[in-house]
């Protein structure tokens, strides 16, 4: 169970560090707000365990997902500067997004856990049908972004409404590396 919880908590701070660091980075935080999330981070040092095994559990995941919902809105919200009005109106769509979302990222960490299971017994067509499917998955959760390009547009102005899909993509993308750095390559087996 420590070596399970042990991945789970170390992706978590190593998607935290990450998102600090890349939004930094992007320019899109305050100076105050850099620094508060700078102190939190500093003095933690983040490693990302090795390869993610069959034993993490589903509530393992599930879990790990809920943070990051929570991390993924609180650093969307810090860095959108919206006005109350604007809140009140893109906070719902956000919702629904993140919804949909969720559908898609179940196959994509349904996948994750596949690929984790049978990495040690993968066929070469295995390997392609997991290629297949995982590009697939990626190009629903890029359709699920353009469907809500026009949505988020009827209530944001264009410069905001591209700043949430930047730091939507970028978080997305955090996460994807974490979690995925954490499986093997299909060929490191032989």
């Amino acid at each position: 169970m420590k070596s399970k919880m042990t991945v789970v908590v170390g992706l978590a701070g190593a998607f935290v560090a990450g998102m600090v660091v890349a939004t930094a980075l992007g320019g899109g935080m305050t100076a105050a707000g850099a620094k508060t999330r700078e102190a939190a981070v500093q003095g933690q040092q983040v490693t990302v365990q090795g390869v993610i095994s069959p034993t993490v559990t589903d509530e393992d995941i599930a879990l790990l997902r809920q943070d990051i919902r929570a991390m993924k809105m609180q650093v969307i919200g810090q860095n959108m500067s919206l006005s109350n009005m604007e809140a009140e109106k893109f906070w719902p769509i956000y919702k629904h997004y993140t919804d949909e979302l969720h559908e898609v990222n179940n196959a994509k960490y349904a996948l994750l856990k596949q690929y984790a299971e049978m990495w040690g017994t993968m066929t070469d067509e295995d390997a392609l049908i997991y290629v297949r499917r995982a590009l697939e998955v990626d190009a629903e959760a890029q359709a699920l972004r353009l469907k809500y390009v026009p949505v988020v547009t009827q209530v944001l102005p264009g410069k905001k409404t591209a700043t949430f899909f930047q730091l939507d993509r970028r978080l997305s993308m955090m996460v994807d590396l974490q979690l995925f750095s954490q499986i093997p390559l299909a060929h490191v087996k032989e």
